[in-house]
């Protein structure tokens, strides 16, 4: 499965030099716009030479700036695509396809998803969510609010202060009142991405909550706004995208905080259980019930 643009620069960019560097920071904060732009507009964006962008391009594996560009072209197509136009590109409906093909492609998908996942930013990230004076708000789109809900339900069981913003845009502005610097905002966008979503992500950013997105290869816009961005791959072969490894990217994480939060964790997963004096739990040993 090819890597996508984003994922070649986040593989390579702890190795990169400082003026590298910045391009492949101005890169990521204005995708995929700053590389449609001449190599001139491009280096003079990242204060850099447009040798050092060739450079750059090089190191990520592109003998030329025009194979970036073209490459780059057909990503942001691939963005844009709806399920009726990847249907017409499969050439053939979704009960063609066997059982195995398709469970193939979601295994390579998060096996791609996790071989591209760096250490540091689950540290971060999970440090940032166990975090219990922080509020933790989450919001997904139209498909991928499911697992911003999922997400959601979790936390609130590992640690107080947990959110889930659903129904419409204008009742999570209604939240922004309530929002501070203090805050984390995690959000779920993958292709054809949400327009509400952006718009709410740069109102919070405007009363610098922390941002933590999860997206696509391809990476949503809200990527220029987060400080944390984890990127699933998605394609099947199938006119709908698959969020299988969106989940895995969710449990690892809770899986991280509730271990980094422990003991706490584990004495508020025991007396949550003891409230549901009702329910059969397999949780003597603090593990709540899937229910």
């Amino acid at each position: 499965m090819d890597e996508s643009i984003a994922q070649r620069v986040t593989a390579k960019i702890s190795a990169m030099p400082a003026s590298e560097r910045k391009v492949a920071q101005t890169l990521i904060a204005n995708f995929p716009l700053a590389g449609l732009k001449t190599v001139a507009e491009f280096s003079r964006d990242a204060g850099v030479s447009a040798p050092t962008v060739l450079r750059f391009l090089t190191r990520i594996g592109f003998q030329n700036y025009g194979a970036f560009q073209a490459a780059l072209k057909e990503e942001l197509g691939a963005r844009l695509q709806s399920p009726l136009a990847r249907s017409e590109r499969l050439g053939q409906p979704i009960n063609g396809q066997t059982t195995s093909t398709f469970v193939r492609a979601v295994e390579e998908n998060i096996a791609e998803t996790l071989a591209h996942l760096g250490q540091a930013e689950i540290e971060a990230t999970a440090a940032l969510l166990g975090d219990k004076k922080r509020t933790v708000y989450l919001v997904g789109g139209r498909f991928t609010d499911p697992v911003a809900r999922y997400a959601a339900a979790h936390l609130r069981i590992i640690r107080p202060r947990v959110v889930h913003l659903d129904g419409q845009e204008s009742s999570w502005h209604d939240r922004l009142l309530d929002m501070t610097r203090a805050d984390v905002l995690v959000l779920f966008d993958i292709r054809r991405y949400q327009p509400s979503l952006l718009r709410f992500a740069e109102a919070a950013v405007d009363r610098r909550v922390v941002v933590v997105l999860f997206t696509d290869q391809w990476l949503s816009p809200l990527s220029k706004l987060a400080r944390h961005v984890f990127a699933a791959h998605t394609s099947v072969p199938s006119p709908w995208d698959s969020s299988a490894a969106l989940f895995v990217l969710v449990e690892l994480l809770l899986a991280r905080i509730t271990e980094k939060s422990a003991p706490a964790s584990v004495q508020r997963i025991r007396k949550m259980e003891r409230l549901k004096p009702h329910e059969s739990s397999a949780a003597a040993g603090g593990k709540p019930s899937s229910g």
